[in-house]
């Protein structure tokens, strides 16, 4: 157990309490709320800088922590779908978790392939990963209204669905070679 590997648990362990304080019936609640998954959006960042300044990389940590954020990233998705219902929030959640479902399986099957590095994280992805987070925790701080903030927040999360899509393309780009070979059935 390091730091950055505690750092990757906490933000696991923090879910329950973001689900909590964003269904309390309070005011301050989407603040809390919203303040949380900054917090553990955070710690995806500082847990990787760790890991690789400490050299403290694990496959634990290369495990756990994109399940963690996926984890993270879902669940927001799913309270704002349930919370503000509408099509602007709704689609481009619909494409986020789809993409990141199918990227995981792509990133795996490559991996049993011996070809992870063909679907490493780009720099699109993280390009993506900064909008989507920064459309969250708008999203996460705001009642559903349409005001600018809340605006805001939809149009960053339509861009990041955008981006989510293009660098899906990248990734099935990299891959093809490896789908599209013949193999002989035994």
């Amino acid at each position: 157990m390091n730091i950055p590997n505690i750092l990757t648990l906490m933000r696991v362990a923090l879910i329950p309490v973001f689900i909590l304080l964003f269904c309390l019936p309070f005011s301050w609640s989407y603040w809390a709320a919203s303040a949380v998954f900054a917090f553990a959006s955070f710690t995806d960042w500082l847990d990787g800088y760790l890991a690789r300044r400490l050299n403290q990389s694990t496959p634990f940590g290369a495990f756990l922590d994109p399940v963690a954020d996926k984890l993270l990233v879902a669940v927001a998705l799913v309270l704002l779908v349930a919370e503000h219902t509408n099509l602007w929030l709704t689609i481009p959640a619909i494409i986020i978790i789809c993409r990141e479902i199918m990227v995981s399986a792509l990133r795996e099957w490559m991996a049993e392939l011996g070809e992870r590095a063909q679907v490493a994280v780009s720099n699109i992805g993280k390009w993506k990963t900064a909008a989507q987070m920064v459309a969250l925790i708008i999203l996460l701080a705001n009642p559903p209204a349409f005001n600018a903030w809340v605006i805001s927040g939809y149009a960053l999360l339509i861009v990041s669905a955008v981006l989510t899509l293009w660098s899906m393309i990248q990734y099935l780009r990299a891959a093809k070679p490896h789908l599209h070979t013949n193999q002989q059935d035994s």
